[in-house]
């Protein structure tokens, strides 16, 4: 089993910064790709931004040139810089990890949301 705790959400006001975390932990092999979803009261969950093992990235157009992820493979941990926040990033963020274990089968993984409220 391959677990994921996310920290760092909270309340910011608009304009400002967080910087959201996510390791894994357990048996794990190897993980392929990382990633942030989202999910607002009323709406569905999307992708926010993902990383590739090798470091290749994809973003949102609503958080592109606002956002950047990256990701320590030594820590098997991925990183959300959120940049000048805006009320409609208000959510739960979601990480989300997908590759093998060690038994080398597969496995893909969330972890248990953590709040993002960009408020005055």
């Amino acid at each position: 089993q391959v677990q994921l705790v996310e920290s760092g959400g909270g309340l910011v006001q608009p304009g400002g910064s967080l910087r959201l975390s996510c390791a894994a932990s357990g048996s794990i092999f190897s993980i392929n790709v990382m990633g942030w979803y989202r999910q607002a009261p009323g709406k569905e969950r999307e992708l926010v931004a993902a990383i590739t093992s090798g470091g290749s990235t994809n973003y949102a157009d609503s958080v592109k040139g606002r956002f950047t992820i990256s990701r320590d493979n030594t820590k098997n941990t991925v990183y959300l810089e959120m940049n000048s926040l805006k009320p409609e990033d208000t959510a739960v963020y979601y990480c989300t990890a997908q590759g093998w274990d060690s038994d080398y089968l597969t496995f893909g993984s969330w972890g248990q949301g953590t709040q993002v409220t960009v408020s005055s």
